[in-house]
C-alpha cells in the first residue's frame, strides 16, 4: 500500500465526567489529515497508559476493554484493506466512509451531461453557436442510447466510466449507429470533455 495509516487510542481528559472517568478514543491519521472517534470505553486517567496506548494492567476491566481496541485497530486496517482491493486510494475520508459504512455523495454522468448543455445553451451568441448546443444534446441522447443498449441502465457513476467503456461505447457508435470515423471521433471528444477521461482515441 501506498498510504500510511497511524492509529492511536488515547483518553480525552477534556471530557472527564464527575466520577473523574475520561472516554476512549480512537485517532486515525493518513497523510497529516485524520479523523477520530470514541471507542465508547471509558476508564479513569490513572489506569491509562499513555505509553502503551492501553489500558494498564491485567485485570478484567484491562483486559476487555484493551481486547475491544484491538477489535477496533484490525476493523481500521480491515477497513484500509477493503479499499486498497476495490483499487481506491486510502484517503481519510474514504477511509472513514469505508469503517462506518457511510454512503459517498455519488456523481452521476446525465446530470453533469445536462448541466453542462444547460450552461452551453446560456452562452449561445456568446461563446457558442447553436449548432454546438445541438452536437452536445445529440451526444446525450446517444450515450443514453449506448448505457441502455451494453448495460441495461440509464445512468452510471463518474467513477465507473473507465477506458472498457469508452471502447465500447465508440464500438457502439461505429455499429449500432453506423457513424462515419470521424463523427464517431467527435462524439468520444464530446463524451471525453463531460466525463474529464481522456482515452486513446481508436481507429
Amino acid at each position: 500500500m501506498n498510504t500510511t495509516v497511524s492509529i492511536l487510542f488515547y483518553i480525552k481528559r477534556a471530557k472527564v465526567n464527575n466520577e473523574g472517568i475520561c472516554p476512549i478514543y480512537c485517532r486515525v491519521t493518513i497523510q497529516s489529515k485524520r479523523f477520530e472517534f470514541s471507542t465508547n470505553k471509558y476508564i479513569i486517567p490513572e489506569r491509562w497508559s499513555s505509553e502503551g496506548t492501553k489500558v494498564k494492567g491485567s485485570n478484567e476491566e484491562a483486559r476487555t476493554i484493551n481486547s475491544h481496541l484491538d477489535y477496533l485497530k484490525n476493523q481500521v486496517l480491515e477497513a484500509e484493506k477493503r479499499l486498497f482491493k476495490k483499487d481506491i486510494r486510502v484517503t481519510s475520508d474514504k477511509l472513514k466512509n469505508e469503517l462506518f459504512n457511510t454512503p459517498e455523495n455519488k456523481r452521476m454522468l446525465i446530470p453533469i451531461f445536462q448541466d453542462h448543455n444547460n450552461k452551453i445553451k446560456e452562452l449561445i451568441g456568446k461563446e457558442y453557436a447553436p449548432g454546438t448546443l445541438e452536437r452536445y444534446k445529440t451526444s446525450l441522447s446517444h450515450t443514453i442510447e449506448f448505457m441502455q443498449w451494453k448495460y441495461n441502465i440509464s445512468d452510471i457513476e463518474i467513477t465507473k466510466i473507465d477506458h472498457a467503456f469508452i471502447t465500447d461505447y465508440e464500438f457502439w457508435l461505429r455499429s449500432v449507429r453506423n457513424c462515419a470515423n470521424n463523427t464517431a471521433v467527435k462524439y468520444i471528444k464530446n463524451f471525453n470533455k463531460i466525463s474529464n477521461f481522456v482515452w486513446p482515441m481508436i481507429g
